[in-house]
């Protein structure tokens, strides 16, 4: 059996030490992702899908999937808009470049809705006049609503601390 002969703290210590080294991963990432200046913004209040629009827009991201002719890619996390469909489903290098992407969660607030809390733009789609209200509106078209329009989560102000009197 061989032992470790560092302490608990050293070992803390040395995770902590991981973390710019992540961090500089995970922004390389997005950098390669989206080029170096993409436009994001959090959508506040989050726009909440109600269940008749956010099966219509389901349905229709799914008939205009990128790998089918169309421009979409949804997944359980999110919604990718790309400039035109894939020559190759296979095929990586095919792709056509990305305009932005929103970020999305399924069943909240509620089960059948779906929550919109961020959007995306490449630096190269707002050069052609993409916005994210542009982006989010057309995926939400889908469902026969905009942002403007889409209703949006509840904001309730953070609980009174506890406190023992």
């Amino acid at each position: 059996m061989s032992q470790n002969s560092s302490s608990p703290a050293q070992r803390r210590e040395s995770e902590l030490s991981d973390v710019p080294r992540q961090r500089a991963a995970l922004e390389a990432l997005a950098v390669n992702a989206y080029g170096d200046g993409a436009i994001s913004e959090v959508i506040r209040p989050a726009a909440i899908l109600p269940e008749v629009a956010a099966r219509r827009v389901l349905a229709e991201l799914a008939l205009r999937d990128v790998r089918a002719g169309g421009v979409w890619l949804a997944d359980p996390c999110s919604w990718r808009r790309y400039a035109s469909p894939w020559t190759d489903p296979d095929d990586p290098d095919g792709r056509s470049p990305m305009i932005g992407s929103m970020q999305i969660a399924y069943g909240t607030p509620t089960r059948y809705e779906i929550t919109i809390y961020r959007a995306t733009i490449s630096q190269a789609a707002a050069a052609h006049g993409w916005t994210v209200t542009r982006l989010c509106d057309e995926a939400i078209g889908f469902g026969g609503l905009d942002l403007a329009t889409c209703p949006r989560a509840n904001l309730r102000p953070p609980p009174r601390p506890f406190r023992l009197r």
